[in-house]
């Protein structure tokens, strides 16, 4: 036996399924794409150099242990470039006197 269907019905039944929402299984809740773990020090030592500009910057990567890690390179980039000028400066301190060529040759 056949049913028949009439055109009307079946433009009706379209019409409904085009109106219908998904099903709920594809509906997804938008949630953070990436869950970064929380900060965490690394406990790394510092072994003083004696240089108190120097020892300030490097005590100063101790900020980056309380910072997500996108802060981080903030820090890195201002500890290397405090670095960077100490040792930029110590080219324009003096050093020892160079001794002269004759002091070389009346040795000789």
């Amino acid at each position: 036996m056949s049913e028949s269907v009439s055109e009307a019905e079946i433009a009706g039944s379209a019409e409904i399924a085009g109106r219908a929402e998904p099903p709920a299984e594809s509906h997804v809740p938008p949630g953070p794409a990436y869950d970064p773990a929380a900060p965490a020090p690394l406990n790394l030592p510092r072994t003083p150099t004696g240089d108190a500009e120097v020892d300030a910057r490097l005590a100063r990567l101790a900020d980056a242990d309380h910072l997500a890690t996108d802060g981080h390179v903030e820090v890195y980039e201002d500890v290397h470039r405090g670095l960077r000028d100490a040792l930029t400066a110590l080219d324009g301190r003096p050093g020892p006197p160079v001794p002269s060529p004759s002091y070389e040759q009346s040795r000789s």
